[in-house]
């Protein structure tokens, strides 16, 4: 599980998960029961005044282990991994247990400091170098990765060595799926930046995925929010980098008539990048005759209604918005993590709440008769006000994440983020035509059409109707156009400028009416580019409609 760590003033002073990215939990007082965790560490010998740094929490494979036994002694359920009791245990609410799990914690990066005022320069080599800086953390005590790091000039160095290094995996305290390949100078790494999603400097090299055998029992069919039918293979449990694994997707029909798979067949199983379970192949040599093809359902398991598989597509669907595995999985997505964020609203909890009819839909949720709850086992006074404050306050959430949780057709959190910034108010998208939607920035034929269809829906619109009632926020992220001179103009920045930063000269644009996107497309009136400009310039070049400029020429625009 990764954790980033602040100390300031030699004191560490917060921990968090990672949550979503932006926001995670605070684990400080879990944190401090680590033994691999110094509680304060000499920065300011460096002239650090504030640093956060950011590393992996683990359970070794000897620890769990012994830790399962002692859970076998009391008569409780085993950990299923020690991906999932890392992580498990960071939340726990007893510090006393996370100490007693030994957990140890790997850092192994820097992400951010502050220095102290008229601070020495005793920093180049932590501060210029990737390595630097985890040899500085090293000798203050934290735990690195210094037995494995190297620093190498060629690529072909790097790939000897992660060859080399992949025979020798499997002796490690610790289950590991690959490593991890960076740019070790620290001003190459600024320079290079980021994607929405990850550091363009590091790339992660992935081992050959662990594998095994065992024997498919049977198939079931589940019915997904948007209604889509996938074949879930259950399997003899079979154990694989650590990870006892029972259910396996099979994705679709085509997929499992091209790999010829069978109920009763031995099949290969594999952890891709060492999480996700695969179907690699069936072992047809070992077949008995006894096998029996899989049959796919014409009626939806749940309602049995009639299924639809739309041309073109893989999957089969159930139409019928009313079925009950929809709107069960819609509610769980509308609760999760990523969308609305309820705490204490998990799968389960939908999953009772609406066999007990005390849920029927997403409004529902904001009208649970606590009453009735009350009487249920395990619902005392205290996880009820748990509860009732999580939905509360998941009212004030950000459009994007309403948006997101409505669980539209090919609609991701980076697409309703887009969604949010540009409208005012979220019943604005009723008004959008697929040519205003397919001119938004990320936003294909496909992902179009399905918002349009989405907001000419009633039964779409009546759930809208029930939660802006409710009080949920519908208040859009749209800026106040600007009228200046770069008015209704499209800018993007690429290279190194050499008097201005990049935020002080997207600020001008937006300052003087101008919009900054973020790819090279025929949307695109203007490219500033900068030194060391890459990909983006030979693309810009290509379309021929494209203004590329220095920074003098975009300078000259504002003058």
């Amino acid at each position: 599980a990764s954790v980033s760590l602040i100390y300031e003033h030699d004191l560490l002073v917060r921990a968090a998960t990672r949550g979503n990215g932006i926001a995670g939990d605070e684990i400080t007082n879990n944190i401090r029961q680590l033994r691999s965790i110094p509680l304060s560490a000499k920065f300011s010998k460096y002239g650090i005044d504030k640093i956060e740094i950011r590393g992996e929490v683990l359970m070794t494979k000897e620890t769990f282990k012994k830790y399962n036994e002692q859970l076998a002694q009391q008569n409780l359920a085993p950990l299923a991994n020690p991906r999932n009791a890392a992580s498990g245990t960071l939340r726990l609410k007893d510090p006393s247990m996370v100490r007693k799990r030994n957990l140890e914690v790997v850092l192994y990066n820097i992400s951010f400091m502050v220095l102290k005022k008229n601070a020495e320069k005793k920093l180049s080599a932590a501060t210029e170098t990737h390595d630097g800086s985890l040899e500085m953390l090293h000798y203050l005590g934290f735990k690195t990765p210094a037995t494995s790091q190297k620093v190498f000039n060629s690529i072909n160095e790097v790939t000897e060595y992660c060859n080399t290094f992949e025979q020798k995996r499997d002796t490690l305290p610790y289950e590991i799926d690959g490593m991890v390949i960076k740019v070790n100078s620290v001003e190459l790494q600024q320079r290079m930046g980021f994607t929405t999603h990850h550091p363009r400097w590091a790339i992660a090299y992935k081992f050959a995925a662990k594998q095994g055998t065992s024997k498919l029992i049977k198939v079931d069919f589940q019915v997904g929010r948007t209604g889509s039918i996938t074949p879930v293979a259950k399997i003899e449990p079979v154990s694989i980098a650590g990870a006892t694994i029972t259910s396996i997707s099979l994705f679709n029909e085509d997929v499992v008539n091209e790999k010829d798979v069978r109920i009763g067949d031995t099949v290969l199983v594999e952890r891709a990048g060492d999480v996700i379970p695969y179907i690699v192949k069936p072992l047809v040599d070992v077949r008995t005759g006894k096998e029996q093809k899989i049959k796919f359902p014409v009626n939806c398991p749940v309602c049995n209604d009639p299924l639809v598989r739309p041309e073109g597509e893989a999957v089969s669907r159930c139409v019928n918005i009313n079925c009950k595995a929809q709107v069960v999985e819609r509610i769980i997505h509308f609760v999760s993590k990523d969308a609305m964020d309820i705490r204490s609203f998990g799968e389960a909890n939908v999953r009772k709440f609406y066999d007990l009819e005390l849920l029927k839909d997403v409004p529902g949720i904001y009208n649970l008769d606590y009453n009735a709850l009350s009487k249920l086992e395990g619902f005392g006074s205290r996880s009820i006000d748990n509860l009732n404050s999580a939905i509360e306050k998941s009212k004030t959430q950000p459009l994007h994440r309403l948006i997101f949780g409505l669980g539209i057709r090919y609609v991701g959190e980076t697409t309703a983020k887009t969604l949010a910034k540009t409208v005012s108010a979220l019943r604005d998208l009723e008004n959008y035509s697929l040519e205003d939607l397919r001119n938004l920035d990320d936003v294909g034929e496909k992902v179009a059409g399905s918002i349009y269809y989405f907001f000419r829906n009633k039964d779409n619109m009546a759930i809208l109707s029930k939660l802006e009632e409710i009080g949920l926020n519908f208040k859009g992220d749209k800026k106040v156009p600007v009228e200046g001179k770069l008015s209704g103009q499209n800018f993007l920045f690429t290279g190194t400028l050499p008097t201005l930063k990049r935020n002080d000269a997207e600020q001008m644009v937006e300052q003087n009416g101008g919009n900054i996107v973020s790819g090279v497309s025929s949307k695109l009136n203007y490219l500033v580019v900068g030194e060391d400009a890459g990909s983006k310039l030979a693309k810009a070049q290509k379309l021929k409609t494209i203004n590329i400029l220095d920074e003098d020429g975009f300078l000259q625009l504002l003058s």
